[in-house]
């Protein structure tokens, strides 16, 4: 049975750009199963399922329904468990919530400030009143006052990425030899700047650039089968 994936986008559905989202699309992919994607705004997501979540991803198997993309990794591990693995194991379970906790806390306030106009401009009018409110309500500043900290952020953010910088010396992936879902939660952040900013926040010869290209082609193209922003 083919698996719904709801997820966000702007006018140009061709660029579902959740970050939450693009992991489970990734995980979904990993584990080799059959899902649609569906496209919804952000004034539309309590509509998915019944007003199931008040954010996405949300998916639907059969006759169950999930929202969160962590949860929703959980879950496909242990309904099939016959197919590749997310976690490698309760060591990679373990390392992937470190891996969210990082992503969440220093990776996310930053692409943040640096989207923020940008993600604004890809969306409805409808959707755009929503997205000022409830941005400077979680941002506790204007979308002007943001605006003055995009120079700063964009200057600062490879540093950010300096523990996985140094780590892919030693190896390919954030899981080890292959990917596992660590690396789609690191690639869902940068997946997102990817698709709605014209910040160009990696630089070619980085060890961080060939991992992200990596990620972009695996899975049958998936990651880039959305175009980047112009």
């Amino acid at each position: 049975m083919t698996i719904t994936l709801y997820e966000l986008a702007g006018t140009d559905i061709s660029r579902p750009f959740s970050p939450h989202c693009w992991k489970t699309a990734m995980a979904l992919a990993h584990k080799g199963l059959d899902f649609d994607r569906k496209t919804v705004s952000f004034t539309q997501v309590p509509n998915i399922e019944g007003g199931v979540s008040k954010t996405v991803p949300v998916i639907r198997d059969g006759s169950k329904v999930l929202a969160d993309s962590f949860l929703i990794a959980d879950y496909l591990e242990e309904t099939y468990p016959d197919r590749p693995s997310l976690f490698g194991g309760e060591g990679g379970l373990a390392m992937a919530r470190f891996v969210e906790s990082w992503s969440q806390s220093t990776l996310h306030p930053a692409l943040n400030v640096i989207a923020l106009h940008e993600i604004h401009d890809r969306l409805a009018p409808e959707d755009q009143a929503y997205f000022v409110r409830s941005r400077e309500a979680r941002l506790g500043k204007t979308f002007a006052e943001v605006a003055a900290l995009r120079d700063a952020e964009i200057a600062g953010f490879s540093a950010k990425l300096t523990p996985l910088r140094v780590m892919l010396k030693s190896q390919p992936w954030i899981g080890g030899s292959s990917p596992l879902f660590s690396d789609y939660i690191v690639f869902g952040a940068l997946q997102w700047v990817r698709l709605v900013s014209t910040a160009r926040l990696l630089e070619e010869g980085d060890a961080v650039t060939d991992w992200f290209e990596r990620c972009l082609d695996i899975h049958g193209g998936l990651g880039r089968s959305a175009p980047a922003a112009v």
